[in-house]
């Protein structure tokens, strides 16, 4: 009988495609140019292209403020201001947070991860080189921010 729970769920996990609202294919072309950020700013980039998931929308959030909930091979750029800031993602029972501190006239680059939980599946997030980030955020598409399905609570 575990074995039969188990399974279905890692069907449940890989079967399947999220999707969320995304910007138009201008917009993510521009993002995807990878300019640097406005003056006394920050870009940052958080991207998901893990296969694991796939049926799966996770809520990323700065600051405790919505970015926007991803989907497979989606990404979502935002500003901040420079200094210590906390990204996190939603996972199985809470947050998780990344403490990152980020300077002006710079991009950063974070990749979203789903992982095998107890009961669904739930998300991680790590940095990234900047090579690492341009190349695999250069086959992803932009998705719309602001909208989470939940609300930030730690």
């Amino acid at each position: 009988m575990k074995k039969l729970a188990s399974s279905m769920i890692v069907i449940a996990l890989l079967a399947g495609c999220a999707s969320v609202k995304m910007e138009s294919k201008e917009a993510s072309a521009k993002a995807k140019q990878f300019a640097a950020p406005p003056a006394g700013m920050a870009g940052i980039y958080v991207y998901r292209d893990s296969f694991v998931g796939k049926a799966l929308k996770k809520d990323v959030w700065l600051d405790g403020k919505c970015v926007g909930e991803s989907a497979p091979d989606t990404f979502f750029y935002t500003e901040a201001s420079p200094g210590k800031h906390t990204l996190s993602t939603e996972s199985e029972f809470s947050p998780n947070d990344l403490a990152i501190m980020v300077e002006a006239g710079k991009n950063y680059f974070y990749r979203q991860f789903i992982k095998l939980g107890l009961v669904k599946g739930g998300a991680n997030l790590e940095a990234m080189t900047d090579e690492q980030g341009k190349v695999a955020v250069a086959k992803l598409e932009l998705a719309s921010g602001g909208a989470c399905s939940g609300t930030y609570s730690k």
